[in-house]
């Protein structure tokens, strides 16, 4: 077991907007970067993602509404959601997609 620091951690970061993989649970992943007020592109996921404010401001948008998002607070895009963080966004987030499925190998046969 161990302890992160999860802001130091955002704070060590060379760039923003670049994640850095803070932990691993079981298949998932727990990320964290820093925003600093930039726009950037409408995207879509194929599964969930979580987005979690450590500390500052997201200003998430969707096609129809925009979803602001502050410390402390959990925001959860669901998968073919088209979304976008728009300008004005800062600080550290947290971000926790979802596990993707690993198809089995055809060949292995059954686990025991």
């Amino acid at each position: 077991m161990r302890v992160i620091d999860l802001a130091a951690r955002a704070a060590e970061l060379p760039q923003v907007w670049t994640s850095d993989l803070a932990a691993r649970v079981g298949s998932g992943e727990i990320r964290v970067l820093r925003m600093d007020g930039a726009e950037l592109p409408w995207e879509v996921h194929e599964s969930d993602e979580a987005l979690v404010v450590l500390a500052g401001r997201l200003n998430l948008e969707l096609a129809d509404r925009a979803v602001p998002v502050t410390t402390g607070r959990l925001v959860v895009v669901p998968a073919g959601t088209e979304h976008r963080v728009a300008a004005g966004s800062w600080g550290t987030l947290v971000l926790v997609p979802a596990p993707v499925a690993v198809a089995p190998d055809p060949g292995a046969g059954p686990r025991r």
